[in-house]
């Protein structure tokens, strides 16, 4: 088994998430009564060529210029923080705009506001807070989170000495200051650290080295939920694909408050606090047992209720992860109610949120003690229904929960009868994984239709609803063994159900009926379509080609056309009922020497006198249907064989209806077989064809003689095993 399409976690949700964070950072930072226009100096063309005004790279000049100046030895403090600030602001207003961030970049930005990460020195004593304290390095810390959405920037901003001031900025509340300014600087440092992180593994590792995670840690402590969040969001990135931050972050103690967090009732606390914890938990066993350990369970399957879809889908996967590869896990997340809130999320118009409920279902199915649960909890139903999903991973997460329950018995009869065996033949699937899962699953069904699954839907076909009846008839057509076919489909009634879908006005029905009942036919013989006819009435004398129209020791002449034949009574009289009666009977040929044969033409009796003498001829498609006209008039039923054979090979979707004629003609059984057969297996090229209802209601009664002939025929031994 392939196994479950294994999920990436991310350090953020969605591929979004960089905007979504930029937009959240936007709307939050407020600087009062002060406006300016970031997108009015650039314009996109239809090419999307940026163009940029020479006023927006003066703009962005005097700005930078403005954060490189010195404070004049006479110029005030706060008028001089002021005037920072505001550049400061002009910038983070300009770098909401992406098509500006290279310009400001370029303009030597990035050293500028790294130095204003620092506390300025006061010249004055003030002990009391003043008007724009810590506003500044708030702003430098917002606009180079703005500016490291680039990943392009990333590292310039580190290598210009970011971090290190960054992470004192978390640590400024240890002044004894708690004020809404101090929780704004510390809440813009951890999500500038979060954006400079971002999928960065190399200043993953220095954020570390700079000890920016026990701060971290500390903070989600914090009494401000907006710094709790920022700093859960921070240790979210630095915990992903990055073991030492991991084992770091577990060995600050962050795991009991992280489980806090679960249990919150602000989304945005717990959506943060159980994306820490699943990317600690990903990758990462020893880490998962530490969380379990530390009760983290109950609440992460108590956010498969949450209101805010995001934490649903964070809890939806981590439980997933949970139940990766621990029974005892996998049966814990069921009994505690996981089921209920993961069925419904698979009917979410959130198709993400669909494929994690399903990626969890997926791996708590594995588990025997779960499948029966989880069926009956109503969750084969909708996993069908998400087969139908142009979303591969969501379609291979439904395709792996399926193959989980069909391995209860108790659940296979709940899937066949509600279509699912149809489902899982219908289906496109769009990576070749999901379609060896579905291959499985089809073939783990198979196996399991014997003993009390099968008399259960035996039982079905009795007694449930016509719909029911015919999906569970369709289903034993492709599952059932050999053995069990007379009893499913002629002691059963099960012919007679799939024979009715022919004459259905559905196409569906007549599409699946025929399918089925080819597949009936395909595993009640191993012979080809065309079957061996019966053995010759008494034991055959073949006098060999050297006596065919040889006049040597014949002893009666057959006339066609005016030429002469020379034949041997022995050998025709061995060769068919039908000579024998000329012979041995009353008719006047009995002792006739010359008989006159007006029917027929030379070369068809001549090749059949030739299949008299020897027991096989060359039957070519020219002379087959003259010659089977033959051979049914002189019952040579071996040579009725061979043309019926040959003629089996040319039917065609233009002509079968002619061909079952002749079959019927003659009685040509192996043709007419054929002839059924070549039906059932073509539907859809037939069904465009007009005459085809017409051909279905003449072949049914054939049809049925067929099956049933063919399914009382007693099973081989070989074909048991």
């Amino acid at each position: 088994m392939g196994g479950q399409k294994h999920h990436q976690r991310h350090e953020q949700p969605t591929n979004s998430v960089r905007r979504s964070l930029k937009r959240k950072l936007e709307d939050e930072f407020i600087v009062n009564n002060i406006t300016s226009s970031s997108s009015d100096d650039v314009t996109v063309s239809s090419h999307d060529v940026v163009t940029i005004s020479p006023d927006l790279v003066s703009k962005v000049g005097l700005q930078v210029q403005i954060l490189e100046s010195e404070q004049d030895d006479d110029e005030d403090d706060e008028v001089f923080r002021l005037v920072v600030k505001r550049a400061i602001h002009e910038l983070s207003e300009l770098a909401k705009n992406e098509n500006n961030v290279n310009l400001i970049v370029e303009s030597g930005a990035v050293r500028a506001l790294v130095r204003h990460l620092q506390a300025p020195q006061w010249k004055d004593d003030v002990e009391e807070p003043r008007p724009v304290e810590h506003e500044v390095e708030k702003g430098s810390a917002f606009t180079l989170g703005l500016l490291a959405i680039k990943p392009e920037h990333q590292q310039l901003i580190v290598d210009a000495g970011a971090l290190p001031h960054l992470v004192a900025l978390l640590k400024r509340h240890r002044d004894g200051q708690n004020s809404r300014a101090v929780n704004g600087v510390i809440r813009r440092a951890a999500d500038a650290i979060t954006n400079l992180a971002h999928e960065n593994s190399s200043i993953k590792t220095r954020v570390r080295v700079e000890g920016g995670i026990p701060p971290l840690v500390e903070l989600l402590e914090f009494t401000d939920a907006k710094v709790q969040r920022a700093a859960a969001g921070a240790l979210r990135t630095l915990a992903f694909k990055n073991d030492e931050n991991k084992t770091q972050i577990v060995d600050c103690n962050a795991l009991p408050t992280l489980i806090l967090m679960l249990r919150s009732e602000d989304t945005a606390i717990h959506y943060e606090a159980v994306g820490v914890i699943g990317n600690l938990v990903h990758s990462s066993p020893n880490i998962k047992k530490e969380v379990l350990i530390a009760g983290a369970l109950q609440p992460v399957i108590e956010l498969l209720s949450s209101s805010c879809p995001e934490s649903q889908r964070e809890a939806a996967l981590l439980l997933g992860q949970f139940a990766a590869a621990d029974t005892d896990c996998k049966v814990h997340i069921v009994q505690r109610g996981a089921v209920g809130p993961l069925v419904e999320m698979l009917q979410s118009p959130d198709a993400q949120l669909r494929e994690m409920s399903a990626f969890a279902l997926g791996r708590l199915a594995q588990d025997t003690h779960n499948q029966a649960g989880i069926a009956h909890g109503g969750g084969i139903p909708p996993l069908l229904k998400l087969l139908d999903s142009r979303n591969g991973s969501l379609q291979h997460n439904a395709a792996f929960a399926l193959y989980g329950l069909a391995d209860n018995e108790d659940n296979v009869a709940d899937l066949i009868r509600v279509g699912g065996v149809q489902k899982l033949q219908d289906g496109e699937f769009i990576v070749q994984p999901t379609r060896d899962c579905v291959a499985k699953t089809l073939k783990r069904l198979e196996e399991k239709i014997h003993g009390r699954v099968l008399s259960h839907l035996l039982y079905l076909m009795r007694i449930a609803e016509r719909s029911v009846q015919r999906r569970v008839a369709l289903a034993l057509a492709h599952l059932c063994s050999p053995e069990d076919q007379k009893t499913i489909f002629i002691d059963g009634n099960g012919l007679g159900i799939l024979l009715e879908l022919l004459e259905s006005t559905n196409l569906k029905y007549q599409r699946d009926g025929c399918v089925a009942l080819s597949k009936l036919a395909e595993k009640a013989s191993s012979l080809s379509p065309v079957d061996a006819g019966p053995p010759s009435p008494i034991s055959q004398v073949y006098l060999g080609e050297q006596y065919v129209n040889n006049p040597t020791l014949s002893d009666v002449t057959f006339v066609i056309g005016g030429k002469r034949f020379y034949a041997h009574r022995i050998c025709l009289h061995s060769s068919s009922d039908a000579f024998r009666a000329m012979f041995d009977g009353g008719y006047k040929e009995r002792d006739a020497k010359d008989i006159e044969i007006p029917n027929i033409r030379w070369d068809v009796f001549e090749l059949m006198m030739r299949f008299i003498y020897t027991g096989s001829v060359d039957v070519n498609l020219e002379i087959a249907q003259d010659l089977l006209r033959a051979a049914d008039q002189y019952l040579l039923e071996g040579l009725k064989r061979l043309c019926e054979f040959t003629i089996a090979q040319d039917i065609r979707v233009d002509n079968v209806s002619l061909m079952y004629d002749l079959s019927e003609a003659f009685n040509a059984v192996s043709l007419r077989n054929a002839c059924i057969l070549f039906v059932l297996e073509n539907f859809d090229k037939l069904n465009a064809k007009t005459g085809y209802k017409d051909l279905i209601e003449r072949i049914l009664p054939e049809m049925h003689n067929y099956f049933v002939r063919t399914l009382e025929r007693p099973v081989d031994a070989d074909m048991r095993q």
